[in-house]
């Protein structure tokens, strides 16, 4: 056997999309199992051969269900809420889980995770919120968020003004007031990428509660060009972000939301991500982002 030969390693990956909507649509991400024994350099190689946002390596853990490894094709992230989704879901397809409550393990921590009836969902934390006037410590102000996106003030829904949100992972969420105003932005990819280091952010989820269905509370684009997202079709870590600014400042009481995303992407994929929050005494003290995962295809990378 030659050196070349011994040194090859064949690892299978899994393609699951997430948050699918009707079995269609969903947003793909590579899931790894039997994970151990790779390195995180190979993890990140495997990650840039999958070329997807985000791909997920399922090792053993010692505290919880599973222990996760999330990497794009440029670096670790220490969550991804599609990936997770779309782990979840196809462990319980190989029946690893069956319903009920199980946990990852992070490089950030342990999070829960429900399985209800083919539906995956994970927890996020509170949220946090730092206004707009408060970028400015950070040399960013909202019109350089807003010219990023090519809007402009009128573009915006007069109910609320864009805020930073932290469930875990920032995103600054913008509320635009129709869909034709959320399907014409033109993202500047260059500036989002510059705010969001800045502002430590995954990136832009903008959204409008004009939906056309009643069920759906919101529908939304999601932009993260910092970890190699010029447009992504479901992020479960941004709608939890969102439902916690549908409650908290647009004032809609209810403790579950049905958010759409993906239909507004040059290759559309429409998702569909429910979240539901926890709460206590009228204040949101956790939340659950989830949905389902279909295994879409098989791949065999070489390291």
């Amino acid at each position: 056997m030659s050196t070349s030969q011994e040194i090859t390693k064949t690892v299978a990956v899994q393609i699951v999309n997430a948050f699918v909507k009707d079995n269609q649509g969903g947003n793909p991400a590579g899931v790894v199992l039997d994970a151990d024994q790779y390195s995180e350099a190979e993890k990140l190689l495997i990650a840039q051969k999958v070329g997807l946002s985000e791909t997920a390596f399922v090792s053993k853990s010692e505290t919880c269900g599973i222990k996760l490894d999330f990497f794009t094709p440029t670096k670790r992230i220490a969550h991804c809420g599609h990936a997770t989704i779309a782990t979840f879901s196809y462990l319980a397809e190989l029946g690893r889980f069956g319903d009920g409550e199980t946990s990852k393990e992070t490089v950030d921590g342990p999070r829960k995770i429900i399985l209800d009836a083919g539906m995956a969902y994970m927890e996020q934390l509170a949220p946090t919120y730092t206004p707009a006037t408060n970028w400015a410590e950070h040399s960013v102000t909202l019109d350089d968020v807003l010219g990023s996106l090519n809007l402009s003030h009128q573009d915006l829904d007069p109910r609320t003004n864009p805020v930073l949100v932290n469930t875990g992972n920032n995103f600054i969420v913008v509320a635009v007031k129709d869909q034709a105003t959320l399907a014409n932005i033109k993202p500047d990819q260059d500036a989002i990428n510059e705010i969001s280091e800045k502002l430590d952010l995954i990136g832009y989820y903008i959204f409008t509660t004009e939906t056309g269905d009643t069920n759906i509370d919101a529908t939304t684009r999601m932009f993260a060009p910092r970890y190699g997202i010029s447009e992504e079709a479901a992020t479960g870590m941004a709608a939890g972000p969102l439902a916690c600014v549908l409650y908290d400042f647009l004032d809609i009481k209810k403790d579950s939301f049905l958010i759409t995303q993906g239909e507004f992407m040059a290759e559309p994929s429409p998702s569909q991500i429910k979240v539901t929050l926890d709460l206590k005494n009228g204040q949101i003290t956790g939340l659950l982002a989830g949905g389902q995962g279909k295994v879409m295809k098989s791949l065999e990378i070489s390291l």
